[in-house]
């Protein structure tokens, strides 16, 4: 479990560094199967307010971490996302 912490910290830096501040990443919760990320910032909806999830699971599969998006819980500014491991 710890190397998918670092896994996902390695992301999340990665996405922050080129995404913050229209779209800043953080982790909510983590457990052997699944994790949620918090998207918050200043989203640009009219080119696709998804598209930003999108990025951060491509970001995922480039490490070789293969997810899928299994819930999306909208917030004010921004949204919580569950990535789902899959096998």
């Amino acid at each position: 479990m710890q190397s998918l912490e670092k896994i996902i910290e390695k992301v999340i830096k990665e996405y922050n560094e080129y995404r913050s501040p229209e779209a800043t990443a953080r982790r909510i919760s983590m457990n052997d199967k699944s994790f949620k990320i918090g998207l918050t910032g200043h989203f640009c909806y009219t080119c696709g307010f998804y598209d930003y999830f999108d990025d951060f699971k491509i970001l995922l599969e480039e490490t070789g971490l293969k997810t899928k998006i299994t819930e999306i819980k909208e917030i004010e500014e921004g949204a919580i996302v569950k990535f789902t491991m899959e096998s």
